[in-house]
């Protein structure tokens, strides 16, 4: 018959569990250790390397946006404050906001054109414009970071993915299936018409119709009547190179 521990091997495992668990405890707390030592040996490095390459990181597109990837790695955000270490030595905070004012300037420039919806190319194409003068300029991905603080003031700005296209969206006006979808098909010219969203994705006349004239209340879309087959062509500035550069040098 198997023997059961007594009192004195149950202590002795007891004691063994503890040991087991404060060596656990202090091995997950010397790598904690060395992880916190090692980031803050990166975040050192960074900042020497940002001293060293600042007008870079201020005029190069690119390397500003490796830049921002590197901080990114280590947890570092330099747009989170115009104060600070970061702002005082690359001035990076007041670049955008800078652009900021600037998308907001251009977006309520051609609203009265596109309702509040404008590619992100074409935002783009106005910024450089005005920005000839500048040093420094200006891409997508500083487009997307300025526009991602702008959300902080609830003012109403968000980008969009429709199809292969990115969408700045500087209204409150909500979009849904069957809107995108519609944006999506006027991708490849400019326009649709209701027969031929009627064609291309066999929806009845009366939801086509029904969707079109939302769009156009909303401000997002344009009649035309003049083409020669006859047929009521609905055009989309936001999609539509035919707007673009339109009210560029007001």
């Amino acid at each position: 018959m198997r023997r059961r521990p007594g009192i004195g091997g149950l202590q002795k495992a007891a004691a063994a569990r503890d040991q087991y668990r404060l060596l656990g405890e202090n091995v997950a707390k010397l790598r904690t250790d060395m992880m916190k030592e090692q980031l803050a040996t990166f975040k050192s490095q960074l900042e020497e390397f940002a001293r060293k390459h600042k007008n870079d990181i201020r005029k190069n597109p690119s390397f500003r946006a490796q830049f921002h990837e590197m901080c990114a790695k280590v947890g570092v955000d330099p747009l989170a404050s115009n104060k600070g270490f970061w702002a005082e030595l690359l001035g990076i905070g007041d670049f955008y906001y800078e652009l900021g004012v600037q998308i907001i300037e251009v977006c309520m420039l051609t609203r009265s054109l596109n309702g509040g919806l404008i590619s992100l190319q074409e935002l783009c194409n106005h910024l450089r414009q005005r920005r000839k003068k500048d040093r420094e300029a200006v891409t997508e991905d500083d487009c997307l970071r300025a526009i991602s603080k702008l959300k902080v003031l609830g003012s109403g700005f968000e980008v969009i993915t429709i199809g292969k296209k990115k969408l700045v969206r500087s209204v409150p006006t909500e979009l849904n299936k069957d809107h995108n979808q519609i944006l999506e098909l006027a991708q490849g010219q400019g326009f649709v018409t209701v027969e031929q969203v009627q064609r291309r994705l066999s929806w009845t006349s009366g939801r086509v119709i029904d969707a079109l004239e939302t769009l156009l209340e909303e401000g997002l879309a344009m009649i035309d009547n003049g083409s020669k087959d006859g047929k009521c062509q609905y055009w989309f500035p936001c999609v539509s190179s035919v707007y673009s550069f339109v009210g560029s040098d007001t």
